[in-house]
């Protein structure tokens, strides 16, 4: 445990997780003077990217923008060997990063929080451990990823199967034990397409059961060259900084003109070119009306459908994979390598669960309405309860006496996503109506990080000992999240970016779709401002933002 926190039992901030979140976090507000106290509920550093295991797990953007920003020295020191870094290569970077920085003694790990309570007459959060202490702290930060809530199994007659049985989000086993089975793969997000060519090749047949076609886009996955390496480390500055005022936390090449402004010919030049450099990095860097209008979207996706026809051999089984329900990147896209190439092996076949529903499950099948799959082992892949599901699970009790999933039973509500009304002094990083959702998330980590910081420091100036977003400023927020996601084709689709892959879960998009630069000016102008929207110690200097986001472009 940190030895900064054996004081009278209060600490000035509890840090809730250990992966990119928690180890800026720390290093931040310690370097800042504050005392700090981390619980990570795994055995070590790295959250999301040291339980995502399974086979072909790797992060979809790319290793030298995936990564800190806040250290010169640590940039040219670590060398990204792929394009797209393994999951194992990743975690290396976090254990490196916890350990060049001594950031380990700030954390207990294997301790999980189990609820927190807003204790107001000592204007103090009171944190209940799993390890049976309840440790108090003057602000609480959530640090849990928004994809680290594996979502609850919700297939039918999962109980009645007795073979093995895996899901992709805490992955125990070796692939090597899928070898010469006869595997089932249920779902076909990014785990899945991941994991599947890799189960193919060493499974006697894999069947693999999709609930809605994805568009997989072919990740052009490579060992990065000496010079490329160079080059990057040379002009870290300038790619940093374009990253934090790009629309997606990526270098973006910006675009101007629509789809229908250029001939048929000039725009499946651009598709193809987009397709062969990596898929298409960002949905709407091609034409800037992609994710807004539905006909220049369908140029791009049916781009993509024909692909898919091309690739697969097999017409019937290609038409399963075509993503007919959704527009392209209205859902989050996938990036895979020899995807849609697995289904023209022999030992591979797919099953539409559109056309036929999983019935149940016996201890060695799996029954749909049109018939029944014998298999020796079942691989879980059904995503996660993103965003709300890792605040939930800290079961927080706000200054009304309600938890937070009371406050939010009829839709998500947050200021900037970073703060709730009604739960002073917590603050969450990259969380439900941030950036965070569809952005390169390290980026928005840092940026979030960063404002937090600064504000802590600003109540600190002021020996203010509360800080709570205004019920009108979050209201005003949500309006403008809501506002900003109905001008794009995000709005027209289900999808866990809406909390739909959840039963009961309000649809709420979980995201603002502004773009990383747009926000990081918004809360710089806010800041600037004194802070509008948020009470300290009963004050705020504006309760309204509107125009604050309209001024900014």
């Amino acid at each position: 445990m940190n030895s900064t926190t054996s004081d009278a039992g209060v600490v000035d901030v509890i840090g809730v997780g250990a992966g990119f979140t928690g180890l800026y976090l720390s290093y931040r507000l310690a370097s800042a003077g504050w005392t700090f106290a981390g619980f990570e509920a795994g055995p070590s550093v790295g959250g999301t990217w040291f339980w995502n295991t399974y086979p072909g797990a790797r992060c979809d953007v790319e290793s030298i923008y995936y990564s800190y920003s806040f250290d010169e020295a640590l940039q040219q020191e670590w060398t990204w060997s792929q394009r797209f870094a393994p999951q194992a290569e990743i975690l290396g970077y976090l254990e490196h990063v916890a350990d060049r920085f001594d950031l380990r003694k700030h954390f207990t790990f294997n301790t999980r929080v189990l609820g927190a309570t807003w204790n107001e007459g000592d204007r103090l959060w009171e944190v209940r451990l799993d390890n049976g202490e309840t440790r108090r702290c003057r602000y609480l930060i959530s640090g849990a990823g928004g994809l680290s809530t594996p979502k609850e199994f919700d297939v039918p007659g999962l109980e009645n199967f007795t073979g093995l049985r895996v899901s992709t989000s805490r992955w125990n086993i070796s692939l090597d034990d899928l070898a010469g089975k006869r595997v089932a793969v249920i779902g076909t997000g990014s785990s899945g397409v991941q994991a599947i060519p890799l189960i193919a090749e060493v499974a006697e047949h894999l069947t693999v059961f999709q609930r809605t076609p994805n568009y997989v886009m072919p990740a052009r996955n490579a060992e990065l060259t000496p010079e490329q390496v160079a080059a990057v480390k040379q002009d870290y500055a300038a790619i940093r900084e374009e990253c934090r005022h790009s629309p997606g936390g990526i270098p973006d090449r910006p675009v101007t003109d629509r789809a229908f402004d250029v001939s048929d010919e000039e725009r499946r030049r651009r598709y193809e070119q987009a397709y062969e450099r990596s898929g298409f990095l960002g949905v709407g860097a091609e034409f800037v009306d992609l994710l807004t209008d539905a006909e220049a979207n369908r140029t791009a996706s049916e781009f993509i459908h024909d692909k898919i026809r091309e690739i697969v051999k097999d017409p019937a089984t290609a038409e399963l994979l075509v993503p007919k329900y959704h527009p392209l990147g209205a859902k989050r896209s996938v990036f895979g390598t020899d995807y849609y190439e697995t289904y023209n092996r022999p030992n591979v076949s797919l099953v539409s669960l559109r056309d036929e529903p999983i019935e149940t499950m016996t201890e060695n099948a799996i029954v749909t309405s049109a018939g029944s799959y014998d298999v020796d082992a079942i691989v879980l892949a059904i995503g996660f309860d993103a965003f709300t599901g890792p605040l939930y699970g800290l079961n927080l009790t706000g200054a009304s006496g309600r938890k937070l999933q009371e406050v939010w039973r009829d839709g998500i509500r947050s200021y900037l996503g970073i703060m709730a009304a009604d739960f002073p002094n917590f603050f969450m990083v990259a969380g439900p109506l941030s950036p965070a959702l569809a952005s390169n998330v390290v980026v928005s980590i840092e940026q979030a990080v960063d404002w937090i910081a600064d504000l802590l420091e600003h109540a600190r100036d002021t020996k203010a000992t509360t800080i709570e977003a205004t019920v009108e400023a979050e209201r005003e927020w949500v309006e403008i999240t809501e506002w900003t996601v109905a001008q794009t084709l995000y709005a027209t689709t289900d999808s866990w970016y809406r909390g739909s892959n959840i039963e009961g879960k309000p649809n709420t998009f979980m995201g603002y779709v502004g773009g990383v630069g747009k926000y990081r000016r918004m809360c710089t102008e806010i800041a600037k401002r004194g802070y509008p929207g948020v009470e300290i110690d009963g004050e705020t200097p504006s309760r309204t933002i509107g125009p604050i986001h309209q001024k900014i472009a």
